[in-house]
């Protein structure tokens, strides 16, 4: 026997968000953090420097080098994609850091349409219906998915953890993208053919290519389960589709292992106490607010998850949320493994809002009012301080920070942010006065205000933020003390990150230390000096300046030019 769904809808709570107002609200997300900015450290500028070398030729495709040293990540997907971008596009058109960023904005794109359609066609399947009146007045299935899949991307965009790490040119944003379009393809199966299909090659293959195999096959393997036991529909082609899933799942193994792709880096047996306070702090912050309202579906759907009859629209969500916590757990590094879990903890979180109580949605509500608000305030006032002096504490605070920042005023930043913040008014005002029956309400608030505050970090403080997780000040620095033609530059101990930023930055021509003797300067790590001898000779070498990261009192790179014979 069924279990009863606890999805009481009526019609009127299943009307649909206006479609302008999500467009605008993907665009207001999507946009900041990929345009106007310099590379961050040291994930970002790292793969920007792979791609820049690729793209100029100076490093094999199927084994690139920065500064001689091959990538952390074994994944050469989103090298590629970059140094394609940057190789077909003009230059006079685009900047080589802007060129990168458009195939991976169109990555989150992919991702925020995956989610949403994965979850429309989950929020199909006979299980997750809402219960039938007696004399009818229940929401009929397309209006009740759209509205479903509504919150879940509204939740999507609401966790606090995709924004910087959804705006990176980084393995970690192909593959939640990929892993979104897994989660679509599973989802969607019993109801399409084509698309699942393409979405599903693509998802499976670009994942293990951008260096996760590991997780493609436990993906693939526990989706191949699912597909037997969890029929989506009364018409399910579970065979084939069966069949599809464990061809690609293998093909996508052999690939890794052919590529030596195969890579096992398991770190949770040696977490001590406070590493693991640690991972617990980014659990609980980290996909805020999908997480509580994902538990409250499992609880509140407890019988259909446990049922006979597998219900896919709760078991996919939460087999895909189940191995991205696992990977968490036992791997590094901990939030970007996370990051893949959140398009299916959205998807959970949605069903939880046919369940919620009023008083619920209301505390929802109140919380991200104030929270939101307080915290835009806060940016407010900071940025006037910096710009003005006044007040005066907070302008101090900065100045002790970033010490030798000087603000910068711009026009177009200061329009979109006063825009934002309007916006953010205005829908508080909607959610305020207006009816209350629409099941998506409850995230509306948390949604907008989630890209109200990344606007007007990416607006506002966008200029204290470049200065104080780039490496641009840093080189500018050393630059002024090489001199307008210095040559060509040794190098000892830098990491990828560092070796990226000052052939970017500062286009510099740099030389591995033991690999060339005609330089006559040198750049060196302050933890890895005084370098052996079989490296370079430290006595031939004089310190002309120690440059220090203005924001990071670890991170300081010492200058040397070559001693007079």
């Amino acid at each position: 026997m069924t279990p009863p769904t606890p999805a009481i809808v009526t019609q009127s709570a299943v009307r649909p968000l206006p479609r302008w107002a999500l467009l605008l609200l993907c665009i207001a997300y999507v946009v900041p953090g990929f345009v106007g900015r310099d590379p961050w450290k040291s994930a970002d500028v790292t793969a920007f420097g792979y791609m820049l070398e690729l793209a100029q030729q100076r490093t094999p495709w199927l084994a690139p080098l920065l500064g001689g040293m091959a990538p952390e990540t074994e994944g050469l997907l989103p090298y590629w994609l970059g140094a394609w971008a940057i190789q077909i596009t003009p230059s006079w058109l685009l900047s080589p850091e802007m060129a990168v960023r458009v195939p991976f904005a169109a990555l989150l794109v992919i991702t925020l349409m995956a989610t949403w359609y994965g979850v429309y066609y989950l929020a199909r399947s006979p299980g997750a219906q809402p219960v039938a009146f007696a004399f009818g007045g229940e929401a009929n299935p397309p209006d009740y998915a759209r509205a479903i899949a509504d919150g879940a991307l509204l939740a999507l965009i609401a966790c606090l953890g995709l924004a910087q790490l959804s705006h990176e040119v980084t393995s970690y944003l192909v593959q939640l993208s990929c892993t979104a379009l897994l989660f679509f393809a599973v989802a969607a199966m019993p109801h399409r053919t084509v698309a699942p299909a393409i979405a599903l090659v693509v998802g499976m293959l670009g994942l293990t290519l951008a260096g996760a195999p590991a997780l493609a096959t436990l993906l693939g393997v526990g989706s191949v389960v699912l597909v037997v036991l969890a029929p989506g529909s009364s018409t399910d082609r579970r065979l084939p589709w069966t069949l599809a899933l464990a061809a690609i799942t293998v093909v996508a193994a052999l690939v890794a292992w052919k590529l030596d792709l195969w890579r096992w880096r398991i770190v949770g047996a040696n977490f001590g106490g406070k590493e693991w306070q640690s991972l617990a702090r980014l659990l609980l912050w980290f996909g805020w607010p999908a997480w509580p309202l994902a538990l409250w579906t499992l609880w509140r759907w407890r019988k259909q998850i446990f049922s006979r009859q597998g219900h896919r629209h709760l078991l996919l969500p939460l087999w895909f949320s189940a191995v991205s916590i696992a990977a968490t757990l036992t791997t590094q590094p901990a939030d970007r493994a996370l990051l893949l879990g959140l398009p299916a903890l959205a998807a959970l979180a949605a069903f939880a809002l046919p369940t919620l109580r009023r008083s619920v949605g209301a505390l929802i509500d109140w919380f991200t009012l104030l929270f939101f608000t307080v915290s835009a305030l806060a940016i407010w006032v900071i940025w006037i301080a910096m710009q003005t002096g006044v007040p005066a504490k907070p302008a101090a605070n900065v100045a002790k920070l970033a010490p030798g920042f000087v603000p910068q005023f711009s026009a177009l930043a200061l329009v979109v942010a006063l825009a934002a913040t309007a916006g953010w008014c205005v829908l508080v005002w909607w959610r305020a006065s207006r009816d209350r029956a629409p099941i998506w309400k409850s995230l509306v608030l948390p949604a907008g205000g989630a890209a109200l505050g990344w606007v007007l970090l990416m607006t506002l403080w966008l200029p204290l933020l470049d200065y104080a997780r780039s490496y641009g000040p840093q080189v500018r620095a050393v630059q002024a003390v090489l001199g307008a033609d210095p040559g060509c530059v040794q190098t000892v101990g830098l990491s990828r990150a560092q070796v990226a930023a000052l052939q970017y930055h500062g286009n510099l021509t740099l030389e591995r230390a033991g690999l060339q003797d005609e330089c006559n300067w040198l750049v060196a790590d302050m933890e890895s000096w005084p370098a052996s001898e079989r490296m370079v000779n430290a006595a031939r070498w004089e310190r002309m300046a120690v440059v220090p990261r203005p924001t990071d009192k670890n991170d300081h790179l010492l200058v040397f030019r070559r001693a007079a014979r």
